[in-house]
């Protein structure tokens, strides 16, 4: 791989750019990428053949590889030739098919798919000497592996399962909100509201719903049975979550460790040129953690209706709170958004282009529920 010039711009490789770097030798892989794994702005990583059960989650650090650490706290291996269960409360680190020689200049960071947060899988990737996770720093080359502790429900996973995406940047790209600013006044960012800019894109909980006798969230069931993360529109929602009603004050306590799927109040886009991400909110509101899954691909919410104006799509939260009941209001804010400027516009947005699952959603659970 050759180095980036120093006055190369900032911003997000789009899909163009990802099948590039597979043609340079920047990202190898055990088998060629597969019908859908480029997205817009990111590549979904596919688990290897295997997987290690671990006694804890660990960092490696500045001065090991992952293997090395590995060699200290395995319990034991999993083959996941045939299909395997990851059962709940376990942490498991997988080998992926996908390995990096990033050129100096461009990092990467890692996030969960929208189903697999929505399914309350918590996962990270993890890379040799590393200090923190999901974040690949600039130039790395070596391996990747994925962290997996399902929460909620048990899964099945097998090789080629894909729980986690990786996304590229050249540069430090994020928009300022001055930036951010001039951004709406073009093209709104917010749907029929005015937005709340303040260190990103702020965004608010909806606890009224849609009326009477629609579900303003959902609660996971403990105890259920297990989901094979490969098989979408296979499971009754109410074998798996209980539906959360409205009832008269416009709130919702949170049960410890309880798992939630809520929804923002505010439609959002992101518009062709930009990838969004949702980043944690300022811990002092409430000790609570929302939305495991952050990147949102350009062309979400960027839908029009038939007189022409932008629709947008809310946010779906995966919420659970900490340590002690917390109560949420409605209009509460939640969240965050941060925008980054792609290097390119994407050749597929999501949405039409991609029969994207989660385009013009309100409140939904993962693709793998019956509608």
């Amino acid at each position: 791989m050759t180095g980036k010039s120093e006055d190369q711009a900032a911003g997000i490789l789009p899909d163009r750019m990802i099948r590039d770097l597979f043609a340079n030798g920047g990202i190898a892989a055990d088998a060629e990428p597969v019908e859908g794994q480029i997205q817009p702005a990111s590549l979904d990583l596919r688990l290897g053949s295997i997987a290690y059960r671990i006694r804890a989650s660990f960092l490696p650090g500045p001065e090991l590889s992952v293997a090395e650490k590995l060699a200290r706290y395995t319990m034991h291996v999993v083959d996941l030739a045939s299909g395997a269960v990851l059962e709940t409360g376990c942490v498991y680190l997988v080998p992926l098919q996908e390995r990096l020689d990033l050129p100096q200049g461009l990092s990467a960071s890692a996030n969960p798919k929208s189903s697999t947060g929505r399914l309350d899988i918590f996962t990270r990737v993890i890379v040799d000497k590393a200090r923190e996770f999901d974040q690949i720093p600039q130039g790395y080359s070596g391996p990747l592996y994925l962290e997996i502790s399902p929460r909620t429900f048990p899964i099945v996973v097998r090789p080629g399962s894909r729980l986690s995406q990786i996304r590229f940047r050249s540069g430090h790209p994020q928009l300022s909100d001055q930036e951010l600013t001039t951004l709406h006044n073009t093209t709104p960012l917010v749907i029929g509201s005015e937005p709340h800019i303040a260190d990103g894109l702020a965004f608010s909980i909806d606890l009224e719903g849609k009326g009477e006798g629609a579900p303003i969230g959902y609660r996971g069931k403990p105890h259920s049975a297990v989901v094979d993360v490969d098989r979408p529109g296979a499971y009754e929602v109410l074998d798996f979550w209980e539906p959360i009603y409205p009832r008269g004050a416009a709130e919702l306590i949170l049960d410890p460790d309880q798992f939630y799927i809520l929804v923002s109040r505010e439609a959002v886009q992101v518009p062709p040129d930009y990838a969004a991400e949702m980043v944690p909110f300022d811990p002092l509101v409430g000790e609570f953690r929302v939305h495991y899954a952050g990147f949102f691909d350009p062309g979400f919410g960027h839908t029009k209706d038939a007189a022409g104006n932008l629709t947008g799509s809310r946010a779906v939260l995966e919420v659970r709170s900490h340590e002690v009941p917390f109560i949420l209001e409605h209009g509460q804010t939640i969240g965050r958004l941060v925008y980054e400027p792609m290097l390119d516009r994407p050749d597929a947005l999501y949405g039409a282009d991609l029969k994207s699952n989660y385009q013009g959603q309100g409140l939904k659970l993962s693709k793998h529920f019956k509608a």
